[in-house]
């Protein structure tokens, strides 16, 4: 059995994060600043975005027990479960924003990607992988408030 060493996520990790925030910010600012007839369309991009990284965020998940060594044979069926989660939550959304427009999609993902922090700071630590969570809730941060900055975009 081998220790993980709890360490903050490296350089290139907060460069690939961070830059992942880029379609937020420039999705949403578009839905506020792009010619009425290409909302939709900028609100679907950033509601099929914000459902890939929320999908992206629970298979962390499976990703973390698949490294733990220190785990018994057979891991936790709420863990995995948990993984796929955010993935069908995400998914209902799309669904949701295909039939009646955006805004609605978008504020679910923005809710949703809350409801997967939250549970991340309950299972990081268990994992040793905590120091990752400041970083987690900045994403958080921004990612989310770009879904409900698009999503009023769209109402205007």
């Amino acid at each position: 059995m081998t220790a993980t060493i709890a360490t903050g996520p490296s350089r290139w990790a907060q460069l690939l994060g961070y830059g992942g925030l880029i379609p937020f910010i420039v999705l949403a600012a578009a839905t506020w600043l792009a010619p009425p007839d290409w909302r939709s369309y900028i609100g679907l991009a950033l509601l099929g975005y914000g459902a890939t990284i929320t999908s992206f965020i629970g298979a962390i998940h499976w990703g973390l027990v698949m490294r733990d060594e220190s785990l018994p044979s057979r891991p936790s069926p709420l863990v995995l479960t948990w993984g796929v989660v955010p993935s069908l939550m995400a998914w209902l959304a799309l669904m949701l924003g295909l039939v009646s427009g955006p805004t609605a999609g978008l504020c679910v993902i923005a809710a949703l990607l809350w409801l997967c922090f939250a549970v991340d700071r309950m299972a990081y630590p268990r994992f040793n992988a905590q120091a990752w969570l400041p970083m987690r809730l900045a994403l958080t941060l921004v990612a989310s408030a770009s879904c409900i900055v698009g999503a009023w975009g769209m109402l205007r």
